[in-house]
């Protein structure tokens, strides 16, 4: 019998590694005889450069860079050596987690730290990026990237501005850099627009601290525009540029990166489809199942693998969204989280939590395999 657990994180409180983990040791105890398969799994959030080292033998790399306040840190990204391959997350450098300390001011917030990320990146050596863009602190349309790599941006009398937001009303002429960059692959699991009522701004500009939508809508604009003409290039409208405040759009108008599902990038990186097809039971989960989760992310994906090829699927979640169309997904669905505690209890003890739930579930779990009678 072999259990495969393949469960993204639960966001602030447990690394995917970490869930995969604790529910190997519960099952291990309950479970004597069973093959366990860790597979942590992201759908190009957080967590994605953590799961594609651990499937692919990888090492982190520390590199000097900026937060989205222009703040100085130490970040890290992975990097498969056999395959001259960078693996990293824009959170880690521009990420909101990183400047919640202060207040936010994403007319001046920048992913300039990004830019230095893939640069150091590129230095290395990388034949290809893989970059995940959940988690933003920005909405500047990938500006601050951009002149990390070489890019300048001028005005009417062929002054360079400063690239943030504040400073774009006056951009009037973009000058790429003489750089080739590697192929560059970005993780995402959202299809907004840049623009407009579905776009960056509007949908997730507020978490960031945005309250003027013309403000940022009307600079933003005017950078595609005058992309559109320098460059050639105008990937305005493809879903997924609005992603991590317009990042998305940035790093295909600068860089010519594809956009991809997030999931299926990394399912296929870490060879989950095969390891789904030789398990008995997949296990899955991420920190909340909501209307969200249908719509993409890495738990869904999961079971969708999971039922195309036969095999029964459980969730654990720190909750759980009242959804008949979510719970139908899952042969069995547990949130750890007891309905009454306070959400920072729950985080703080989530390791308690997640293997108390275990082994509440491991009569159903046998049942389901076959090894006890349905209760």
């Amino acid at each position: 019998m072999r259990i495969l657990i393949a469960s993204d994180k639960y966001k602030g409180s447990l690394s995917a590694r970490e869930v995969a983990e604790i529910l190997s040791q519960v099952l291990t105890k309950g479970l004597p005889d069973c093959e366990i398969d860790l597979c942590p799994i992201a759908d190009g959030g957080e967590g994605t450069t953590e799961a594609m080292i651990t499937a692919l033998n990888g090492q982190w790399i520390e590199t000097q860079t900026l937060d989205a306040h222009a703040r100085r840190l130490k970040a890290r990204y992975g990097w498969i050596a056999h395959q001259q391959e960078a693996v990293l997350e824009m959170s880690a450098a521009s990420g909101l987690a990183l400047v919640n300390d202060q207040p936010l001011h994403p007319e001046q917030a920048s992913t300039h730290g990004t830019g230095l990320m893939i640069l150091d990146a590129m230095h290395r050596g990388a034949k290809k990026l893989i970059i995940g863009i959940g988690g933003s602190a920005t909405n500047d349309g990938g500006l601050g990237m951009a002149a990390a790599l070489g890019y300048k941006f001028l005005d009417d009398q062929n002054q360079a501005i400063q690239p943030v937001i504040a400073d774009l009303h006056r951009l009037d002429r973009i000058v790429p850099p003489a750089i080739v960059f590697p192929e560059i692959l970005v993780a995402c699991d959202v299809d907004n627009p840049l623009l407009g009522l579905q776009g960056a701004t509007r949908i997730y500009g507020p978490q960031k601290g945005v309250t003027d939508f013309v403000f940022f809508e009307d600079r933003l604009k005017k950078l595609a525009d005058i992309a559109a003409r320098d460059l050639s290039c105008d990937p305005r409208e493809i879903p997924g540029a609005g992603a991590a405040g317009g990042l998305g759009y940035g790093l295909m108008a600068f860089c010519g990166a594809h956009l991809v599902s997030g999931f299926d990038l990394i399912s296929a990186k870490i060879g989950l489809e095969e390891r789904v097809a030789k398990a008995d039971l997949i296990i899955t989960g991420e920190g909340r199942l909501d209307a969200q989760t249908l719509h993409g992310k890495g738990p869904i994906g999961v079971a969708l693998m999971a039922h195309r090829l036969g095999k029964a699927v459980v969730a654990f979640a720190g909750s759980i969204e009242e959804s008949p169309s979510l719970r139908a997904h899952f042969d069995l669905a547990y949130a750890i989280k007891p309905s009454q505690m306070p959400l920072s209890q729950a985080i703080a003890e989530a390791p308690a939590l997640l293997a108390t739930a275990a082994e509440r579930a491991l009569p159903e779990i046998k049942a389901l395999l076959g090894l006890a009678p349905v209760q």
